[in-house]
């Protein structure tokens, strides 16, 4: 643990009085430094602090950290938002879970959503009587229920309060583990939390639209959850044999997640899945009293935009009339648009940027040897997962779920009968989707119907 730094910055906006008491952001990746630097230089917090796992990683991260002043740093593409990127100075970083101290008044995980639990589990959240609220900044659908489901017994005070997703797109700065970089930032995200009048979500809401990105208070946690594109999105481009192919290939991939076949995973197969997958959910959340979105026109609005003279106006408000056939070409359509960025400004030669152009990442080994399957697909597959387990308990038919499922597991078990499980990582085998769903359903009060 290391204490005692000065907060400073290059970046001030400010958010108003503080409401969030001193701030713990859980997590090392690339989207908890972005927020550390805003959260820290916006006034919303009186004392900041970070937390990562026990391991290698969290052991080369406090030396960088000691080495340069406990400073993180944000970096964001020209253009992008130049202004908003900035430097914080951490006064508590913590590398194990279990150092942390019965001080934090609010704990914002920038974790994964499958691994909200384990997170709170090893930080002894039960003994912890300081914290008053927990921020779920890219949690899934259903996230902010089991969350208070763990909490119940200990804490049922605490406030819980949901993102739709992460507001930007951030990766590290080349080999550094405290400086990042956004290339964009999104157009705007939902909130929602699960105690009404809450000032902590007002503050975060404040914040967001300080650094111009439009945030919407909705109803409920479930209602914001359901607005996180990666659950229609990233199932149907990534769980698939194309895409699966690439990402347990063992050599170098040259293929890319966002490009129309043969150099990406888009066809008309894979839009066919999309518009499914997303009839699916909606009934889903539907049945839970969440409202279903209107899938085109949250791509378009609420992420990345094309031209009118692409998709009408009419169009995409009217998509969800359609019938099945003019849904997925529209959807074929607005995915062909992106292929480059419609509103980038060309080169000298008329090209416009490459936006599509992004790398699979594969399998690959940790410290220990180890094979990991990277983010992308694993977090998706076991959100779905959830979700299926969600559906059965309220008798739904999602033969597309079980479809993508069904891919990514037959993929899995090649790649296991080819090396062998003992050469797996052990966290690749911790399957909580039936235990979750059946927390969730218990807190939503499902198994009272």
């Amino acid at each position: 643990m290391r204490d005692g730094a000065t907060l400073g910055s290059t970046l001030h906006i400010d958010a108003g009085p503080s409401a969030l008491g001193s701030s713990l952001i859980v997590g090392a990746g690339p989207a908890a430094l972005q927020v550390a630097v805003h959260l820290g230089n916006a006034g919303c917090c009186d004392s900041l602090g970070l937390a990562t796992r026990k391991g290698s990683r969290g052991d080369k991260l406090q030396e960088e950290l000691a080495a340069d002043g406990y400073k993180l740093t944000a970096n964001t593409q020209p253009g992008a938002k130049a202004h908003l990127g900035g430097e914080v100075n951490l006064d508590y970083y913590y590398s194990t879970f279990d150092q942390v101290e019965d001080r934090w008044h609010t704990l914002i995980l920038c974790t994964p959503s499958d691994s909200y639990l384990d997170v709170l589990d090893k930080m002894q959240i039960s003994g912890k009587r300081a914290v008053r609220t927990i921020v779920l900044i890219s949690p899934g659908i259903g996230s902010n229920l089991l969350v208070q489901h763990r909490l119940r017994d200990t804490h049922p005070s605490i406030e819980v309060i949901s993102f739709s997703t992460y507001y930007a797109a951030t990766k590290l700065e080349g080999h550094s583990l405290t400086v990042c970089r956004t290339k964009a930032f999104k157009k705007r995200i939902y909130i929602g939390s699960n105690r009404r009048g809450s000032s902590s979500t007002e503050q975060l809401r404040r914040l967001l639209e300080r650094l111009g990105i439009g945030c919407t208070t909705v109803d409920s946690p479930l209602e914001a959850e359901s607005r996180g594109i990666t659950s229609y999105v990233h199932p149907p481009l990534f769980l698939n044999d194309f895409s699966l192919t690439e990402i347990f290939r063992e050599r170098r991939s040259t293929k890319f997640l966002y490009k129309l076949y043969p150099e990406g995973p888009i066809t008309q197969h894979a839009i066919k899945a999309m518009v499914l997958l997303w009839c699916e959910i909606s009934e889903l959340v539907t049945a839970m009293g969440a409202q279903p979105i209107n899938l085109l026109q949250f791509l378009n609005d609420d992420n990345y935009p094309v031209h009118d003279i692409t998709l009408s106006r009419e169009d995409i408000e009217k998509f969800p009339q359609f019938d099945f056939v003019k849904q997925q070409y529209l959807l074929y359509i607005r995915y062909t648009a992106i292929l480059i960025d419609p509103f980038s400004t060309p080169d000298a030669r008329g090209k416009y940027f490459d936006f599509s152009a992004v790398p699979y990442q594969q399998v690959v080994r940790d410290h220990d040897g180890k094979w990991l399957v990277p983010r992308i697909p694993f977090e998706d597959y076991n959100r779905l997962k959830l979700l299926r387990a969600l559906a059965r308990r309220l008798e739904l038919a999602v033969p597309q779920m079980t479809a993508l499922i069904e891919c990514f597991d037959k993929h899995w078990h090649a790649f296991i009968d080819k090396h062998g499980t003992d050469t797996m990582s052990r966290e690749m085998f911790c399957d909580t989707s039936e235990a979750d769903a059946e927390a969730i359903w218990r807190e939503w009060g499902g198994s009272r119907l």
